[in-house]
């Protein structure tokens, strides 16, 4: 197994992607039609990003994604040149890649 990714988001919007069968949420407010892609980290980028962009919310989990179930590119990439690289999925995350559903605190 590659070393997993993970993803943050509301309990909620795993709920509804548990009954879809895949997971399309990019980001906080953003979908991966809208994005292009789906927004994660490794487990030491992730406390910055729940700082960031989650700090308002309670009810959060994180998805451990393994990206060997993927059928779709994952891409290790910076916002800017030379910038911290994160993976984007590029594509919708099958339920079934969802190795492990942790709460958020």
């Amino acid at each position: 197994m590659s070393e997993p990714i993970v993803h943050l988001t509301r309990r909620s919007q795993w709920d509804a992607a548990r009954a879809q069968g895949t997971y399309e949420i990019s980001t906080r407010g953003r979908t991966l039609q809208q994005e292009g892609f789906i927004h994660c980290s490794t487990r030491t980028q992730l406390p910055r990003i729940a700082a960031a962009f989650f700090s308002d919310l309670d009810d959060l989990v994180v998805l451990v994604v393994d990206p060997d179930r993927l059928t779709v590119p994952v891409r290790y990439e910076a916002a800017e040149p030379g910038g911290e690289e994160f993976p984007h999925v590029y594509g919708p995350i099958p339920v079934d890649a969802v190795v492990g559903v942790e709460p958020w605190k």
